[in-house]
């Protein structure tokens, strides 16, 4: 069971998306006594939220969900999972949904980045404190290092560097936060379709551009945006990640050391470690 929480202090508000992040997010906060709240959108519902406080709510009426978050006292808001751009219908927008759409129909054109600083500031505005996923559950970060028995080769390490390069490059676009590099040849880049979809690709589609049966099988690079806010979107991997990796044919990932977060790390590591890929928390500036 876990601790009381305190009623009094200001709770955490998860704004839920998909995946396992906002559910191991409301699970620290339960287990720490910490008040929170699950925000369910209608669009996205969760499996997992029975023993758990949720507040309903639908993209169009975020007036109300604003409404209900103080009214439950929660004042600290953290995004967690993915969620796909959503057709609205305006015929439901309340005045603060309006206000929303107006920003993001501006911001959206400019990539990802820009829209969820756009949305930090319409929060923010609107009297909410937007805090990191990782503030919530630190060991969401891994400390540098190589966490798997399979180490990094030479050929590894050139990719690596050659795949910074790339994601680097990409994130000044505004882009995407990975890249796949064998052999020093891009294999394939991340964008709006996400990391398993640019897996997939490389699978399909590898053969004939890494010739070398001797050199580098490839690595998956993750890493932040430059100048990235990273309270919101941090690059994430899991066992999928792992799973799909060696699919791919890949010798390993490689992830920024304090930009990239790792679900289920125990599950992921000893995966890796199955299928004899390493995985690499690179210092930012090797």
């Amino acid at each position: 069971m876990g601790a009381v929480a305190d009623k009094n202090k200001p709770g955490l508000a998860i704004i839920s998306g998909r995946g396992d992040l906002p559910r191991l997010l409301a699970e620290k906060c339960q287990a720490s006594g910490r008040a929170y709240m699950v925000v369910e959108f209608e669009s996205i519902p969760l499996g997992w939220v029975s023993s758990h406080q949720v507040i309903p709510a639908i993209f169009e009426q975020t007036g109300h969900m604003f409404e209900q978050l103080h009214k439950a006292n929660c004042q600290n808001v953290v995004f967690a999972g993915s969620m796909d751009r959503e057709n609205l219908d305006v015929g439901k927008l309340d005045e603060k949904g309006i206000e929303l759409a107006t920003i993001l129909s501006k911001s959206m054109k400019a990539g990802d980045d820009e829209t969820l600083t756009s949305i930090i500031k319409f929060f923010e505005v609107n009297g909410f404190n937007v805090h990191a996923a990782h503030e919530v559950l630190p060991s969401l970060i891994p400390e540098k290092g190589v966490l798997t028995i399979v180490k990094p080769s030479e050929d590894d390490i050139f990719d690596a560097t050659r795949a910074t390069e790339i994601v680097d490059g990409l994130g000044h676009v505004d882009v995407g936060q990975g890249a796949v590099v064998g052999q020093g040849i891009c294999l394939g880049l991340e964008s709006i379709q996400g990391t398993d979809t640019m897996l997939n690709f490389v699978k399909n589609n590898r053969n004939g551009y890494a010739p070398d049966p001797n050199g580098g099988r490839g690595v998956l690079l993750k890493a932040p945006k430059p100048e990235q806010d990273l309270r919101v979107d941090l690059p994430t991997i899991g066992p999928d990640t792992i799973q799909n990796a060696y699919d791919a044919g890949l010798a390993g990932i490689v992830i920024q050391a304090g930009g990239v977060m790792i679900l289920r790390r125990e599950e992921t590591v000893t995966l890796a470690n199955d299928l004899g890929l390493f995985l690499w928390v690179r210092p930012q500036n090797d």
